[in-house]
Formats: structure tokens, sequence, C-alpha cells
């Protein structure tokens, strides 16, 4: 059965000024995602696929070029886990919740909640000093999921991690992304990692040289 189109993406250009000369991060790019699907995008450092990422978060503007997104919600994955030192897991994942005015015991259960989801039952209580590698970026997805994002966006998200613990967070996204049919897009330059995507997208000179 066809999907819903959640993302589409029509002759995206983006230059840049550097000094003198104009450097296209972007040279025309063309494709499209439906609901439930996991795509990564590849490619070397320099290929574009940052900045591609960035305009589909809505972070930065096309030089040129329409990107159309269905559906409010957006989740974030970093690479670097960003959370609060101060914060136990719990707090961590609530967080996002806070911006959304909802009262905090239900915060707080809500966030309980994910962490069980993603296998951090045990370590509600914990700060991101007393949990390794792996289960901070767990804590990381949790907060990315808390808001129901129909959309979810990871920069290279196991970047920190050793392959094993990479491979078991990303198992662990897949399961979660087609449980819940969401819709995941990873930018990452491991071959490896791209390939749990259910679609891949390679990018580069700032064109999508294959899917």
């Amino acid at each position: 059965m066809a999907g819903k189109t959640v993302i589409r993406v029509k002759d995206l250009y983006k230059v840049y000024r550097v000094g003198d000369s104009k450097v296209k991060a972007l040279n025309g790019v063309d494709f499209t995602i439906q609901k439930g699907e996991f795509c990564s995008i590849v490619g070397t450092s320099g290929s574009g696929k940052s900045t591609l990422l960035n305009m589909l978060a809505g972070l930065e503007k096309p030089t040129k070029g329409q990107i159309v997104i269905a559906g409010e919600h957006i989740g974030f994955i970093f690479q670097s886990f960003n959370l609060l030192p101060a914060l136990s897991a719990v707090e961590n994942v609530a967080l996002p919740l806070t911006f959304q005015g909802m009262d905090k015991a239900k915060r707080l259960e809500k966030a309980a909640q994910v962490l069980d989801l993603v296998g951090l039952s045990g370590h509600k209580k914990h700060k991101p000093t007393q949990m390794s590698g792996g289960q901070q970026q767990r804590v990381g997805i949790a907060r990315a999921l808390v808001v129901n994002p129909q959309i979810i966006f990871a920069d290279e998200p196991t970047g920190n991690l050793d392959s094993h613990t990479s491979a078991e967070v990303m198992e662990l996204i897949r399961k979660i992304i087609h449980e819940q049919n969401q819709t995941l897009v990873m930018v990452t330059h491991d071959d490896h990692l791209a390939g749990f995507a259910d679609r891949i997208f390679r990018i580069s000179d700032g064109k999508i040289v294959s899917i």
C-alpha cells in the first residue's frame, strides 16, 4: 500500500557565499519520503548532508526550491547527547513537555513511559554522568520521542558510540520507528549504519546520486 507522503523536497539549492566565491552546498535535490519510513542520507564530510538535514528541520532556509513537511511535531536526536547534567534521565526526557505547558506529574509519567520503551526502566533517577554513552543516547532518543513526533531527524545519532553500542542503538531506533509508524530521517557518513534504514539517499557534491 502506498504510504502518505510526509516530506517532499523539490529542486532544492543552497548557495553559500565564501569571500568572493559561491559554494553550492545543495545543487538541485528532489525526493519524497513516506510516513513510517526510515531513510538515511549518506555522504562524506562536505557532501551537503548536514545542510540538507538542517533545511528539512527548518534550521536553515533554502536559496531556491521547496520543502513541504506534513505534521507539526518534529523530534531531534543529536550526536552529542545534549543532556542537562544536573537533571535525572526522567527529568531530561520530560523537558520538551515543559514547553508544551503540561503539568509536572503528567510530564514525569509520560517521560517514564518513554524510558521504558527505550529499555531504561532502571535508570530513571540516574544523572547523565552515572550512565554509559549508549544509555545517554537512549535518553536522547526518549527525549525526541516524548513529544509524539510524526517525523524525527537524527544527525550522526551514534557518532560518539563504539560500533557495538551503535548497532544496538540503531536497532532500537528502527524498532520504535516501525512500531509507532513514525518517519525518521538520519544523516550519517557511515555506510554500515545507513544500512539499518529502509532507503538510503546517497549525496555527493550537493546532489543525490542514488536512492
